[in-house]
């Protein structure tokens, strides 16, 4: 899948949103890198050798925010690279990657880890 038609498919996942949910997205933006980097990988406590992550979430969760937070944009990065080698076929992609908005998403909004699915 080429980089523009996998952005379309993380923005189709964004639009698919339910409204009740979309409306609470603010300031946020959601971006496609390639892949995460060694130095990321490590902080987050994976092995860059054997483990890769398919999104991440930067920022402060809205349960956590308070007024002195940074007026800057959170972030949203969906890893291309990673879930390209993982996914067997189209379908499988577009699931996983909009899967993993959702999963994002949920870290937004203060969920852990253990609570999504």
């Amino acid at each position: 899948m080429s980089r523009e038609e996998f952005e379309k498919v993380v923005a189709k996942a964004l639009d698919s949103l339910p409204e009740h949910v979309a409306v609470y997205l603010d300031n946020i933006a959601v971006v496609v890198e390639d892949e995460p980097s060694d130095e990321y990988l490590l902080d987050a406590g994976l092995d860059p050798e054997t483990e890769t992550m398919f999104g991440v979430y930067q920022g402060v969760a809205l349960t956590e925010r308070s007024f002195s937070d940074s007026p800057l944009p959170d972030r949203i990065v969906i890893y291309r690279g990673p879930l390209l080698d993982e996914c067997q076929d189209r379908t499988e992609l577009i699931r996983e990657i909009q899967d993993t908005v959702v999963h994002e998403i949920g870290h937004y909004f203060g969920l852990e880890e253990e609570d999504l699915p």
